[in-house]
C-alpha cells in the first residue's frame, strides 16, 4: 500500500491527534530503520526512548515468540511466571519493595498517584513547572502545561506545581500533601536535567512532613543516562518510581515500583488493569533487562554519550547541550522543527523537536561510535546547508 494510501484511510479514519511524518517504516534492527521504498535511517529517537535495546533486539523477540507459542493471556486472576520473575527483578534492581504492573507510563503515574493518595487520603500532589507525567487524567493533572491542560479541564483536584527551585518547593509541601513527583530529567519538555539541591530539598521535606516522593523514571530509566535507573546518579532515593516506555524491549507495559514503606498499600481490589503485566511483555521485559543491567553497557552509555554531547557543542547554529548519558538536548538558534524534519528527508537521520528551538536525541544504548559520528555529520549537513 502506498504512502498516499495510508494517509487517505488516515484522513478518513484516524482520529487526528498525531502530526506524522510522511515516511512510513517497515523494518527495523539495532539502530537502523528501513522505510517502504528501502531508504535506510539512522534512528536517534527509538521511539521516544522505548527500542532503548535497539529494534527487534534477537534476545527480546526470541523471548516474546517463544511466550506467544505456549500462552498469550490468563489476566491477573491467575500466577505467571513471566509477571513474578519481572516483579522481582524490578524490586531487586531499586527501592526494595513491591510492584504493581501497567501498561504504559501514564497508567503506571495513575497507580503512583493512587497509592500516594491512598497513603494520605486526600493528600495533594505537589509537581514542578516543565513536567510531563502523562496524557490520563490524573497524570495529565500533575502535568503543569497550559496546553495540554486547557482544552480538557476541569482537572483532577489537588495537584499544585511550583518552579523547579527548593525554596518553592519546600513551602509547598506540608502535612496535607500526599507526594512530592518528579522526573529526575524532565524529558518532553526538552532534557532538563533537575538540580542536585532540588532533589534533595524534596526528599527532605518529604520526610519531614510523611509525603511520599516519587520519582518518574519512564523516560530516564532503564539505562538512559548510563545507570539502569537515573536516581542512581544523584545522592536521593525515592519512595516510589515509575518505569515504561524502554522496559519492555519494544512492546508495551509499566511498572510502579515502591520502597518498603508503600510496598503494602494497596490491597486486593484497590486498582486493577486487565493486560498489565501480560506473559508476552513480561518476556519481553525480563529479556530488555539481561541487556541492558549490564555495567559494560552502562558504562558505554556514559562514554558515547559524552562524545555526542561533545560532538553537538562544535556543531554551527547549536547554543547550548544538556542531559545525561544518551539523554540528550541541544538548544538551536533555528528552528527545531524544520531541522529535524529535513534531518529525517534529506540525511535519514531520526530526531524530534520539543521545542522551537530544542532538538531531542534518544539513541538505542547499543550504539556505537560509527553510529555517533554518523549522527553528528549527518546533523551537521543539514545545519550547514
Amino acid at each position: 500500500m502506498s504512502l498516499a494510501a495510508l494517509q487517505e484511510i488516515e484522513r478518513t479514519s484516524v482520529v487526528p491527534s498525531y502530526a506524522r511524518f510522511p515516511v512510513e517504516f517497515v523494518r527495523g534492527e539495532g539502530a537502523l530503520l528501513w522505510d517502504a521504498e528501502g531508504n535506510e535511517y539512522l534512528d536517534f529517537l527509538c521511539g521516544v526512548s522505548v527500542t532503548n535495546v535497539g529494534h527487534c533486539h534477537p534476545r527480546v523477540v526470541a523471548a516474546v515468540r517463544e511466550q506467544l507459542g505456549q500462552l498469550m493471556h490468563v489476566s491477573n486472576l491467575f500466577y505467571t511466571e513471566p509477571a513474578m520473575r519481572l516483579a522481582e527483578r524490578l524490586s531487586r534492581s531499586s527501592l526494595g519493595g513491591k510492584v504493581f504492573f501497567a501498561n504504559s507510563g501514564a497508567e503506571a503515574n495513575e497507580a503512583a498517584i493512587k497509592l500516594a493518595r491512598k497513603a494520605r487520603p486526600a493528600g495533594d500532589i505537589v509537581s514542578v513547572l516543565g513536567a510531563f507525567h502523562g496524557r490520563t487524567y490524573g497524570a495529565l493533572s500533575a502535568t503543569p502545561q497550559e496546553s495540554k491542560q486547557a482544552p480538557f479541564a476541569p482537572l483532577v483536584p489537588g495537584f499544585r506545581a511550583v518552579a523547579p527551585d527548593p525554596a518553592a518547593l519546600a513551602a509547598a509541601v506540608d502535612q496535607r500533601t500526599a507526594a512530592v513527583m518528579l522526573e529526575p530529567i524532565q524529558g518532553e519538555t526538552g532534557v532538563n536535567v533537575l538540580s542536585e539541591e532540588l532533589l534533595l530539598s524534596a526528599r527532605e521535606v518529604c520526610d519531614r512532613h510523611g509525603a511520599a516522593l516519587i520519582f518518574d523514571e519512564v523516560q530516564c530509566g532503564m539505562g538512559r543516562t548510563g545507570s539502569l535507573w537515573a536516581y542512581e546518579q544523584t545522592e536521593v532515593v525515592p519512595d516510589a518510581l515509575t518505569s515504561a516506555k524502554a522496559l519492555g524491549g519494544g512492546l508495551p507495559i509499566g511498572a510502579l515500583v515502591t520502597g518498603p514503606r508503600l510496598a503494602d498499600v494497596f490491597a486486593p481490589g484497590d486498582h486493577g488493569s486487565t493486560f498489565a503485566g501480560g506473559l508476552a511483555t513480561s518476556a519481553a521485559a525480563l529479556a530488555a533487562f539481561d541487556v541492558i543491567d549490564d555495567a559494560e553497557l552502562l558504562a558505554r552509555v556514559r562514554e558515547l554519550g559524552g562524545r555526542l554531547a561533545a560532538g553537538l557543542a562544535q556543531l554551527p547554529h547549536v547554543l547550548s547541550v544538556r542531559g545525561r548519558g544518551l539523554m540528550l538536548a541541544c538548544e538551536l538558534d533555528l528552528p527545531a522543527p524544520d531541522v529535524v524534519r529535513r534531518a529525517l528527508l534529506e540525511q535519514r537521520l531520526v530526531l524530534n523537536a520539543t521545542g522551537p528551538t530544542t532538538v531531542r536525541f534518544l539513541p538505542p544504548l547499543i550504539i556505537d561510535e560509527g553510529h555517533v559520528q554518523q549522527a553528528l555529520e549527518r546533523l551537521g549537513a543539514v545545519l550547514q546547508g
